[in-house]
């Protein structure tokens, strides 16, 4: 398949990703579904695009023949089944973060996925962020020598005006591939088995939404072919700190570790007591040229949304995702953030936080390799 015609549902975030797919040479077409019709005219308008291909049901996306391909940037909550009925209707599928909220789903979304033998593809911000990307490269290149251990962290005040009522009391590591999915993929391994922590309580409103009572979470995890344990801790509510999602890894030749403020930049250390700041270079150059000025912060549609107010704009990751997702059905491969991967690492976080309300015991992660 050579052209592909793509239709993005959910308008929060979502809409950052129509010129991107519009400037990508396999993309026939892209349409919008979002049940705000004012949303709905305003985008038709802005980004000219097909009366055909606009849509206020989701039900009407999934039994158009002519959509090749559907992008789910909705919330949570609706992930699983938007995702199960994507698949289940035979169209290559991507969906923002989290894969589901159970294991059970989870399972599901790979059987699904492996019936019908389409793409799939978790759309993990965290895995194409520049900062990410920087020390994959280092990783990857030996430039760290040997990997003893990786930390993460997504510590996030979500009680900020925008965000959608379901997130109030939500349970830190329910959905933490923010934190971790870059521990597993810069160790490229999956999650075995995890020990998590919970740390201070929550207002009583808060911890009766989920009954969960934690602040933080603080999880260890066991990987998979490998003598690395991965630490990564989430917060949401109730603790005072600015925006922070990172990753740090320790090698044996050189380590990094994310900037404590936003663009103070991040640290090398090199040996001995040798430490140096940088700013990571863009990633443009790893993209075809039609969306490589994507990256940019300035090429961010709505600066304003919540999800960029805090977070700096997804590290630039936006037309890595379009480009690896558009990439896998092309080229009829899986993608890099296939269903049994992003089932792993969905349910680290998962695992996690059961094991935090069971007072710390070890919970197995499941593998769907």
């Amino acid at each position: 398949m050579s052209q592909i015609t793509v239709v993005i549902v959910g308008m929060g975030f979502g809409k950052e990703f129509i010129p991107i797919y519009q400037k990508h040479p396999h993309i026939k077409a892209v349409g919008i579904c979002t049940r705000n019709q004012n949303t709905l005219n305003e985008l038709k308008t802005k980004f000219n695009l097909d009366d055909d291909l606009v849509f206020t049901d989701f039900e009407d996306v999934v039994k158009r023949e002519d959509v090749d391909a559907i992008h789910i940037v909705t919330p949570v909550p609706e992930h699983a089944q938007m995702t199960l009925a994507s698949l289940n209707a035979n169209k290559h599928t991507a969906c923002t973060i989290p894969m589901a909220m159970t294991v059970e789903d989870c399972e599901a979304i790979v059987a699904a996925k492996r019936k019908s033998g389409k793409v799939y593809m978790m759309m993990e911000t965290a895995l194409y962020t520049r900062e990410f990307l920087y020390g994959l490269k280092l990783a990857e290149t030996g430039q760290l020598g040997k990997i003893q251990f990786v930390r993460g962290s997504h510590i996030q005040d979500m009680s900020m005006d925008g965000w959608a009522e379901y997130w109030k009391g939500y349970p830190p590591m329910l959905n933490g591939t923010h934190a971790i999915s870059p521990l597993l993929r810069i160790n490229n391994t999956i999650a075995e088995s995890v020990v998590c922590h919970g740390s201070g309580r929550l207002s009583d409103d808060l911890a009766s939404r989920y009954n969960a009572p934690y602040a933080v979470e603080t999880a260890t995890f066991k990987l998979k072919n490998s003598d690395v344990v991965a630490e990564a801790t989430r917060s949401l509510f109730d603790v005072v700190r600015q925006y922070r999602e990172s990753y740090d890894v320790y090698g044996t030749k050189m380590s990094f570790e994310w900037e404590q403020l936003q663009d103070e930049e991040h640290v090398i250390f090199d040996g001995g007591e040798n430490a140096r700041r940088i700013d990571v270079p863009d990633t443009d150059e790893l993209l075809i040229p039609e969306i490589a000025d994507f990256t940019k912060r300035e090429r961010i549609d709505d600066p304003n949304h919540v999800s960029f107010l805090q977070g700096a704009g997804h590290g630039g990751s936006h037309p890595h995702l379009v480009q690896e997702f558009v990439a896998a059905i092309v080229e009829g491969r899986d993608s890099a953030v296939d269903a049994a991967r992003a089932a792993n690492y969905t349910c680290a976080g998962i695992c996690a936080h059961e094991s935090a309300m069971k007072g710390g015991v070890r919970v197995e992660i499941p593998s769907f390799e």
